[in-house]
């Protein structure tokens, strides 16, 4: 409308880590009202959205009085807005498409580990405008675990990288962060944190000087069977590499970039990944990137080189070790290298940069 703001309802269900700047930016907009709908915060209503069975019954049955608490509950929302910003492909999202959207314009952002779930199967994909993607693997994974998405009525599959303030990590690096080695995030199975050690084993087979950083969180062993035995193999590990001096733990950190300033070489182990924000992080501090090949991945159209440059990606620890060895065998030739990636890094996936694909997204300018 021309007589008033856009109105922008962003709805999550608790986890709004990804979005805190795009929020600010539409806030920071004179032409735009923003709310949000958090429906873990209704405490009366937030047990709606753990019913999964109840939500699948409605939907079969095309009525019932969950429908109907869910009409309530997100009708004035919807009335509201002019257009619905989903961020996570889950519960909430499926329970917004259970209600005619009218004139309300409709955009769910799925990030990684939804496209494993039961979600994006219970989404009316009808009255979804765009389903957003953070990189083109999951998207192309998502289109063939849910074959409505390749139909042509499907909504639109953009893809659009998470938003990150970059500039902020590049600092100076001491000489010698060349040696070191950084992985940030180890908490999940499929960060898959060994192949890292192994990285680091076929180095200091060369030279002793090589070492490592785990930043972050680290692996629960508590979740299934299959984690308590990843993360007895783990500890092993570490226990070893930290009594050579090899291994150094920080933790949970609210300071990343202070993290990263002494990391030379930035590494990516897992199997399977969307957009990894801590490694484009590291990039973008200047160090230079190792990126394993996701096996999940591999054979596929779309994988690591759909969204790094090629001469990052690597398929073994041997040819990761090689890759060190050979950007680290002078502090010329890794400085540039580290500075060339951060450059790439910036000019693609910069918030300065991505800002302008959410516009249009968003706002439609």
């Amino acid at each position: 409308p021309d007589d008033r703001p856009h109105r922008l309802l962003f709805l999550v269900g608790g986890n709004e880590y990804f979005l805190t700047d795009i929020r600010a930016r539409y806030e920071r907009n004179p032409d735009v009202e923003v709310r949000t709908l958090d429906i873990l915060a209704d405490v009366e209503r937030e047990p709606l959205a753990h019913q999964v069975g109840r939500l699948i019954q409605h939907m079969l049955a095309g009525s019932s009085d969950y429908g109907d608490a869910i009409r309530e509950w997100f009708t004035p929302h919807l009335k509201w807005a002019d257009t619905i910003f989903v961020d996570w492909c889950l519960a909430h999202a499926a329970m917004l498409t259970t209600l005619d959207p009218g004139s309300t314009r409709i955009i769910v952002r799925l990030h990684s580990f939804e496209a494993f779930t039961i979600f994006p199967h219970l989404i009316d994909l009808s009255r979804i405008d765009d389903l957003v993607f953070v990189a083109e693997p999951l998207r192309a994974l998502t289109r063939d675990l849910v074959p409505r998405l390749r139909q042509p009525d499907a909504p639109h599959t953009p893809v659009i990288a998470n938003a990150m303030r970059l500039d902020r990590y590049r600092r100076p690096k001491a000489p010698d962060a060349r040696f070191t080695l950084g992985l940030v995030g180890v908490n999940a199975i499929a960060k898959d944190p060994r192949w890292a050690f192994d990285v680091l084993r076929e180095l200091r087979r060369r030279d002793e000087r090589y070492r490592l950083v785990l930043i972050g969180k680290e692996i629960d062993g508590s979740q299934n069977a299959t984690a308590a035995a990843y993360h007895r193999l783990y500890a092993r590990d570490v226990a070893e590499l930290e009594a050579q001096g090899a291994v150094r733990r920080t933790g949970q950190t609210d300071d990343v970039p202070a993290a990263l300033a002494d990391v030379g070489i930035i590494l990516n182990t897992s199997v399977r990944e969307a957009f990894p924000s801590g490694v484009v992080e590291g990039v973008a501090s200047g160090a230079v990137p190792v990126v394993r090949d996701w096996p999940f991945f591999a054979g596929r159209k779309a994988g690591a080189r759909s969204v790094f440059p090629e001469d990052w990606i690597v398929r073994t620890p041997q040819e990761a070790a090689e890759r060190v060895l050979a950007i680290t065998s002078s502090e010329d030739l890794w400085q540039k290298a580290g500075a060339a990636a951060a450059d790439h890094a910036i000019a693609n996936w910069d918030w300065s940069v991505v800002q302008a694909h959410y516009d249009r997204l968003l706002l439609g300018s």
